[in-house]
């Protein structure tokens, strides 16, 4: 006679701030702050201080790098899906000292659809931002209006063929003013030293600008000031 099978009794998910040393209402302010405002890990290191935390500016560069991607995923469920014309253009940030290309697409609501830090500007880096979109948020837009580089025509047509390609002096204003909020929140900070570094950093700061403008469905009764700071809130309890 067989024995019947011992069952295990059901463990609740492991905390992703489980093992650290701090708890997580510090490390959500953290990233919060760093992410939110123009504000280096010095800086964060130093207003924490100033309310009787004591956090090496270090240990606030590896929350962020631990929490934001994981932050961001967990809002995935809430997120509005982007409109049907999306504006696309391509900034430049440096890393490690050398310049590197950063592929950014927003919508005509202002969301910011996705940014793809690349070391390259050619057809294979257009492409893979474009199929990156594509498969994360599976919908696809009517309209794409980019600057009059040479690598967009035939990416659209072999990846989205039904969408007008739109090229016209001043069209891409959208998207070229976004840009320049990004390039604000970078300044204050002393240079980042990988890709990876760069793409959680500039992927977060997409997620804040998206958060900020209600493009989720995350902590819709809070007032406008407050509507990041309880959004983190309620994402702690999914991560």
């Amino acid at each position: 006679m067989k024995l019947a099978a011992r069952h295990r009794p059901m463990m609740p998910p492991r905390s992703a701030f489980a093992g650290f040393r701090f708890p997580p209402e510090v490390i959500l302010v953290a990233v919060r702050w760093y992410l939110r405002y123009g504000l280096s890990y010095r800086d964060v290191e130093e207003l924490l201080v100033e309310r009787g935390v004591e956090v090496d500016h270090v240990t606030v560069f590896r929350w962020v790098q631990r929490f934001t991607p994981l932050l961001a995923d967990a809002a995935g469920f809430g997120r509005h899906s982007p409109g049907d014309r999306w504006f696309v253009d391509e900034t430049y940030v440096k890393v490690n000292g050398v310049w590197r290309y950063v592929y950014r697409a927003v919508d005509q609501y202002g969301q910011v659809i996705d940014a793809l830090v690349s070391a390259r500007r050619d057809a294979d880096a257009a492409r893979r931002f474009f199929r990156r979109m594509l498969s994360t948020l599976k919908v696809r837009p009517t309209e794409v209006v980019t600057d009059a580089a040479v690598i967009y025509p035939a990416v659209l047509d072999e990846l989205i063929p039904s969408a007008w390609h739109h090229v016209e002096q001043y069209a891409n204003n959208p998207i070229e003013a976004d840009h320049s909020r990004l390039k604000h929140r970078l300044r204050p900070m002393r240079g980042l030293r990988t890709e990876h570094t760069a793409q959680v950093i500039i992927a977060g700061h997409a997620f804040i600008q998206n958060l900020r403008r209600g493009h989720y469905e995350l902590a819709v009764n809070a007032p406008p000031a407050l509507r990041v700071a309880a959004a983190f809130t309620e994402l702690a309890q999914a991560i």
